[in-house]
């Protein structure tokens, strides 16, 4: 299908002519007799378009044009004209402005002069579509890494909150904790960059709305900022309305469009410098201004700073750190959401700021917030908790965490053993990996609810793979929830109390 031409000269004899030349120079093509049947094999995949100047008009134009306009980043869709002898008519000067990969051959053609096009075309498409193999490579190389690189930062994160636990009050296991702390959040941030990147570009982030305060998200930005900002001793203002406002926003993408802009201006601002982030409502839009007073970026500068894996080269020619993906992310978060986001500098040296606006605002009243269950277990209960996960540090570092936390945890390390496990004594929480050999957690998990007593045991899978395909296949085989690594407590112990809480009323009823 892709390797095909399409022929579309609905009048006069272009069309079964040009079909005939093909078929002889061994050349895949197709004659669409309508414009809908064009639109339809379009969709089914093309290497180049063959048509004349008279079916332009009308509608030919219009429906190459959008084709042109939504087609993926890969794809440069040649199209080839056949046009008449003489001056260039208004027709031919707009497809010349407007589609893209045009090629113009005038009438009366020579068959060999056709033939040479085509083979040109398509050995170009042909290239494109490697573009496009190699780009589906980079996308699974990033998300296998970020699962690969997850799977290490669970039992690091994890023993760092035993450390608390265990020496609350030594000063140098503190420093040394809150040290080891910074690293893993960066590098988690850094994790979740690589594999947002793969899900936009292969289209598999959707967003996950709902209800959260403008304060509650700029509590989270500042608190992902606020260590690298104290660690050049800058000064971050936040100026919010007085007044409550309510968003009506994917959380955490949210919190990724400002912190990744706001971490972006702190990098590069020098020491001592101030930033200043002002929410303002907008009629039904919600705008945010970061400003910083910083190295600020030039006119040829803007324009590029949001591709993906754009560096920005300092002011003193090095290049910055990081992975030159958060500005790129940031803006396409926002227009997700409907928004837009914008960069203004006066220049270099004279600061920048960027403007985020986001139609958010919820206009529909307000809901109430699930508090945070501290303790599953407030009626005396200790919860039994079953831990499978073949990484034997990761299971063992986060069996003594939930211990600590007042949780009965037994530990087992692989899914045959989960099952036997479950069958000699059920437990009320299972947290399961996903990425076991042999007998994997989602064929485990399977098997578990197969149990009779099963149904009532609150099933989470814990794991790297954060895509949608990985969490529709935890819905299916039985998890109540899909938790990616490496995971905190705090949301582990929210839903342990959550269901714990829906248990008893039940039970009451």
């Amino acid at each position: 299908m892709e390797a095909r031409i399409l022929i579309y000269a609905p009048t006069g004899q272009d069309a079964p002519l040009a079909a005939r030349v093909l078929a002889v120079a061994a050349i895949d093509s197709h004659v669409c007799a309508t414009l809908a049947e064009l639109a339809e094999e379009l969709e089914r995949g093309v290497g180049a378009v063959l048509t004349v100047e008279e079916a332009l008009a009308p509608g030919g134009y219009q429906l190459l044009q959008k084709c042109v306009a939504r087609q993926p980043d890969w794809s440069d869709l040649p199209i080839i004209l056949l046009t008449r002898g003489g001056a260039d008519s208004p027709t031919v000067r707009q497809a010349v402005a407007g589609l893209g990969n045009l090629a113009l051959l005038e009438r009366p053609v020579r068959t060999l002069t056709l033939i040479t096009a085509l083979h040109a075309t398509l050995r170009a498409r042909n290239k494109q579509y490697q573009m496009r193999e190699a780009a589906r490579r980079k996308d699974e190389f990033l998300a296998s890494l970020g699962h690969e690189l997850r799977n290490p930062l669970a039992p690091i994160r994890t023993s760092v909150s035993l450390l608390t636990h265990l020496y609350p009050n030594a000063a140098p296991v503190a420093r040394i904790r809150d040290m080891v702390e910074r690293q893993v959040r960066l590098l988690t941030r850094l994790v979740d960059d690589l594999l947002d990147v793969a899900r936009i570009t292969s289209g598999k982030i959707k967003l996950q709305c709902q209800l959260a305060s403008l304060a509650s998200v700029m509590s989270h930005v500042s608190e992902l900022c606020q260590q690298a900002a104290d660690a050049k001793r800058m000064h971050i203002v936040f100026q919010l309305p007085p007044q409550e406002v309510m968003l009506n926003v994917d959380y955490a993408r949210v919190v990724q469009i400002y912190a990744n802009i706001l971490s972006n201006a702190v990098k590069f601002t020098p020491q001592g410098g101030h930033v200043v982030v002002r929410a303002t409502v907008d009629e039904d839009d919600l705008l945010v201004s970061i400003r910083d007073d910083g190295i600020g970026l030039d006119g040829d500068t803007i324009p590029r700073i949001f591709r993906m894996f754009e560096q920005s080269n300092t002011v003193n020619g090095q290049f910055s750190s990081g992975l030159g993906i958060g500005l790129s992310l940031s803006r396409q978060f926002a227009e997700m959401h409907g928004g837009t986001v914008e960069a203004y500098s006066e220049g270099p040296g004279k600061g920048s700021e960027f403007v985020i606006r986001l139609p958010v605002l919820e206009r529909e009243g307000r809901r109430d917030a699930v508090p945070l269950a501290q303790d599953a277990g407030t009626d005396g209960h200790k919860m039994q908790v079953l831990v499978v996960d073949d990484n034997q540090d990761a299971a063992d570092s986060l069996t003594a965490l939930l211990e600590l936390d007042g949780f009965d945890v037994r530990t087992v390390y692989d899914g045959a053993a989960a099952v036997a496990s479950v069958q000699a004594q059920a437990p009320d929480m299972i947290i399961m990996d996903l990425g076991m050999p042999g007998m994997d957690g989602y064929e485990t998990a399977r098997a578990i609810r197969q149990i009779a007593g099963a149904e009532r045991i609150l099933l989470l899978a814990l794991t790297g793979w954060g895509q949608g395909d990985a969490r529709r296949r935890t819905v299916e085989a039985g998890f109540d929830h899909h938790l990616v690594k490496p995971v905190e407590l705090e949301q582990i112990v929210r839903l342990a109390g959550a269901h714990h809480n829906r248990d008893q009323v039940q039970a009451a009823r």
